[in-house]
């Protein structure tokens, strides 16, 4: 690979410390570095373990990695198609502006085509305008009658019928 050149690949299992950074480094961007408890072991098997439940692709800058793109299969019934369900996407600020969020977006979507799914959905930050500028430059359109919940800890756990 020559200086300079721009590389966007699927992850393999040594990229997995690598990925472990980045979400930190996007944690920290997020203002949320407390909820990144993330294990590495973990990580790593549901990446490339018996059962994926996970893909991640690399953003490299000159041979560094500059960023990631961590995503996995949704279905909507009202398509009856899967989709893909960009979880985390993150380019480190001192590769910002040279084009590696886009070429990420476009290689989750030429996969998403590829793999017959019906759209790709992702969750911003309400704050983080430079992002939802960028996501609105490239066709996306907000959900905003949608309001995302999530039950996690205790109220997880006491749904499911454990010790809460």
């Amino acid at each position: 690979m020559t200086a300079g050149a721009r590389v966007i690949r699927a992850a393999a299992p040594a990229d997995v410390p690598e990925i472990a950074a980045l979400v930190r480094e996007l944690a920290e961007y997020e203002r949320l570095s407390s909820e990144a408890v993330l294990d590495e072991g973990a990580l790593l098997e549901h990446l490339f373990g018996a059962r994926p439940y996970v893909e991640a692709l690399i953003a490299e800058d000159g041979g560094a990695v500059a960023g990631f793109a961590l995503f996995f299969h949704n279905y909507s019934t009202f398509l009856g198609r899967p989709g893909l369900y960009l979880e985390d996407i993150f380019v480190r600020p001192a590769h910002r502006g040279r084009g590696l969020g886009k070429a990420l977006l476009v290689e989750l979507a030429r996969m998403a085509v590829e793999r017959g799914c019906g759209r790709v959905e992702w969750s911003v930050l309400d704050w983080n305008e430079p992002s939802i500028a960028f996501y609105r430059s490239l066709g996306a359109v907000a959900m905003d009658e949608w309001t995302v919940y999530r039950l996690t800890g205790e109220a997880l756990t006491s749904l499911a019928g454990g010790p809460g």
